[in-house]
């Protein structure tokens, strides 16, 4: 079943906004931990902009600052230098207080180790959001996200009840609920079958295609970089190549070339 937008939501489609009204925007954003000598440099002056209703997967070798770019673009580190801008708002400046209000209301999350509440039931944890954000859980809103994810009729089972693949689909229930400007995944089928990753990745690329989403994805896996618009290739902090809609073996042949060159060149790999 194709997942369908909301009734009464705001807009997030590409062509409900002006081209200049960028969904995810990064200038010059630099990440460093530490000083001197031992300074990690994790990003180093990344300059991007990716439009609403797109989907993009980010990859590169070990340590080349993937995690870290997530975690920067998503509001949960703040970088070192530059900006960052989401659905036209800048949180670089913003406080802790409505840095968390943010990401509550206006943004999504689907990590590889799902994340979910074992003593709530699974509607209780999809309305989780709206709860933090201090709105009126939607019971009707949650059940029809289950049903569209393939979990009709399991909105009062515990987490411990669903095997990996339906935990994880509850948690891209939660991640819509709030109908976000993006929604940021950390590897999100690392520890799902092929199959089940397969259907996982399928519910992600409908929620950008029927739903006007916006999804940024962190993986390791060319088979599920394969499902997204645009795949970012990070090395040592800085985005070193892009590829628009590749298929699994060219993501795969990019990464093995990258790798390779970080060895012969000392890249972190």
């Amino acid at each position: 079943m194709a997942l369908r937008r909301a009734k009464n939501t705001r807009r997030t489609t590409a062509d409900a906004a002006p081209a200049h009204d960028w969904a995810v925007e990064l200038r010059g954003v630099r990440r460093q931990y530490g000083r001197g000598a031992t300074a990690v440099h994790a990003l180093r002056g990344i300059d991007l902009t990716l439009p609403r209703g797109s989907f993009t997967a980010v990859m590169g070798p070990s340590g080349s600052g993937k995690s870290t770019f997530l975690q920067c673009a998503a509001g949960l580190d703040r970088p070192t230098d530059g900006s960052v801008r989401l659905g036209g708002t800048e949180i670089t400046g913003m406080s802790e207080n409505k840095l968390t209000e943010l990401r509550r209301s206006r943004l999504g999350f689907v990590f590889q180790a799902f994340n979910l509440l074992p003593s709530l039931t699974v509607e209780q944890n999809v309305v989780l959001p709206m709860r933090l954000a201090g709105d009126r859980p939607d019971r009707r809103r949650a059940a029809e996200l289950l049903a569209q994810v393939g979990l009709a009729g399991k909105g009062d089972r515990r987490p411990g009840e669903l095997s990996g693949g339906q935990q994880q689909r509850v948690a891209i229930a939660r991640a819509l609920v709030t109908s976000p400007d993006v929604i940021f995944a950390d590897e999100p089928t690392g520890a799902l079958d092929t199959t089940t990753a397969a259907e996982v990745l399928a519910l992600l690329r409908d929620a950008v295609d029927s739903l006007g989403a916006t999804v940024v994805m962190v993986t390791h896996d060319p088979a599920a970089a394969a499902h997204a618009d645009q795949v970012l290739f990070l090395a040592d902090g800085s985005i070193v190549d892009a590829l628009p809609r590749a298929s699994m073996a060219q993501i795969a042949a990019r990464m093995t070339a990258l790798t390779a060159r970080g060895r012969l060149t000392g890249v972190a790999a």
